[in-house]
């Protein structure tokens, strides 16, 4: 079973820049109500995806620097990347089908 990878500043580049397979990035924060909506659908599509997409989630509060690079101001803040460049950004709590559909278009 597949679980969003917990990244911090430091491996950010390693992990979601280097991939060869495009990755979804949450953007969260422990207190954040709409967030902790997210986390469910993140696992969800983590299992469904497996092996097409990566799933990762980076803390707001202890990884300043990324959320700040990518002008981060409201969270969930879930941005997709692809070939190291992001291609896609959404904020705020989003449906499984609606992210399904979007990665589908970077598989």
């Amino acid at each position: 079973m597949s679980k969003p990878l917990e990244v911090l500043d430091a491996v950010f580049d390693k992990e979601v820049k280097n991939s060869t397979l495009p990755v979804l990035v949450d953007f969260w924060a422990p207190w954040c109500g709409p967030c902790k909506m997210q986390l469910p659908v993140m696992d969800e599509l983590s299992n469904e995806l497996e092996g097409k997409a990566k799933f990762v989630k980076v803390n707001v509060d202890e990884n300043q620097i990324k959320a700040s690079e990518f002008s981060v101001s409201s969270i969930p803040t879930l941005l997709v990347f692809k070939g190291g460049n992001m291609v896609e950004r959404l904020v705020g709590f989003q449906p499984k089908s609606q992210l399904k559909s979007i990665l589908e278009k970077y598989i």
